[in-house]
């Protein structure tokens, strides 16, 4: 199924690869009015930046747009399962729900690795995998295909 929100995490991610960094894209929504208030792409190469992920930098954007860090009343689209780092930046900006693509079997935070969300945290937010998966699946495999392939 199809989701608007998804597909614009989907372009970020392709951004993302043309710029030479893994395909991950992400967007945070404000509930009440459907509007994206942050949006990021992968941009660890190009910054020279360890936590330039792609949820990181949507919510830092979407904490500059609302005027604070509290992202309570938004969610986040991303095209992969959230590492550890960015499933911590998740609790503690008290994002609503999680809708993400791509399970990540070396780094998964949500479910694949370890469930983060299922340790006794002050914020826990709902959580909705696959969406989009074959799309976002496709973005990282094909990515990874043509660095082998280099």
């Amino acid at each position: 199924m199809k989701n608007i929100y998804m597909e614009k995490a989907i372009e970020l991610a392709k951004l993302a690869a043309e710029s030479g960094e893994i395909p991950v894209g992400a967007v945070v929504v404000r509930k009440r009015d459907g509007a994206i208030v942050g949006e990021g792409f992968n941009r660890r190469e190009l910054d020279k930046n360890p936590v330039a992920h792609a949820e990181i930098i949507a919510i830092e954007n979407a904490a500059k747009t609302l005027g604070g860090w509290r992202l309570s009343g938004c969610d986040l689209y991303v095209t992969l399962e959230p590492c550890p780092m960015c499933a911590g930046a998740i609790i503690n900006s008290r994002i609503d729900r999680i809708f993400f693509g791509a399970y990540d079997k070396k780094a998964g935070s949500v479910y694949s690795v370890v469930e983060l969300f299922s340790l006794p945290y002050n914020h826990k937010p709902e959580i909705y995998a696959g969406i989009m998966q074959e799309e976002c699946s496709a973005l990282l495999s094909e990515f990874f295909k043509s660095l082998r392939e280099k």
